[in-house]
């Protein structure tokens, strides 16, 4: 049973309250949370990874936890996005090993939400960056809910290390006017509209 020791975890929280026009009448929140783990792949290849997942499902649900609760609870969040940087010893199969337990640790805390949870992940250096991508958490083809947090840590990941990420947000992109599928018209089925 591969050890995924937590050397630090961050919350980002943004209070969006325009973006050049008018000011909002309900700032949007948009949040991200970071755990900052020792990769015990790095270094060597592993042939099969998958029961690693397993293994990272209690950290989904605690980083899920401390979002929700710094985003003001469940109530309103309707979007969210998955992420991982993975230190310069790994590879991006490690950064994948969140898939599963990223995404469904948010869904089971969020409740119904059927919408595939918006990914991305990279190899990079201490300090490296990445744009979190977010869609609303039922209907994929809300355009006003396309969007992305840009999160990072100044002190990692260590070659050894992977920034293991989850996001979510409080309404659509402030001034939203791009057309698409509205949020009135969501009938929440298929995770498309």
């Amino acid at each position: 049973m591969p050890d995924f020791p937590i050397r630090k975890i961050t919350l980002q929280i943004e209070e969006i309250h325009h973006d050049g026009g008018p000011v909002a009448a309900q700032p949007r929140l948009r949040g991200a949370v970071l755990a900052l783990v020792k990769n015990p792949f790095a270094g060597r290849y592993v042939p099969d990874l998958q029961p690693a997942m397993e293994d990272l499902k209690p950290l989904g649900l605690a980083m899920s936890d401390r979002l929700i609760a710094a985003l003001g609870g469940r109530e309103g969040i309707d979007a969210y996005g998955k992420g991982a940087i993975v230190g310069a010893g790994g590879e991006l199969e490690h950064g994948a090993l969140w898939h599963a337990p990223g995404g469904y640790a948010m869904r089971e805390r969020l409740g119904e939400s059927r919408a595939i949870v918006p990914s991305a992940k990279k190899v990079g250096p201490m300090g490296a960056r990445i744009d979190i991508p977010l869609g609303h958490i039922n209907a994929a083809y809300v355009r006003g809910h396309f969007d992305a947090m840009e999160v990072g840590l100044p002190d990692g990941p260590r070659a050894d290390e992977i920034v293991f990420v989850l996001a979510m947000a409080k309404g659509a992109r402030i001034h939203s006017r791009m057309g698409g599928l509205e949020l009135h018209q969501v009938k929440g089925e298929d995770g498309l509209r």
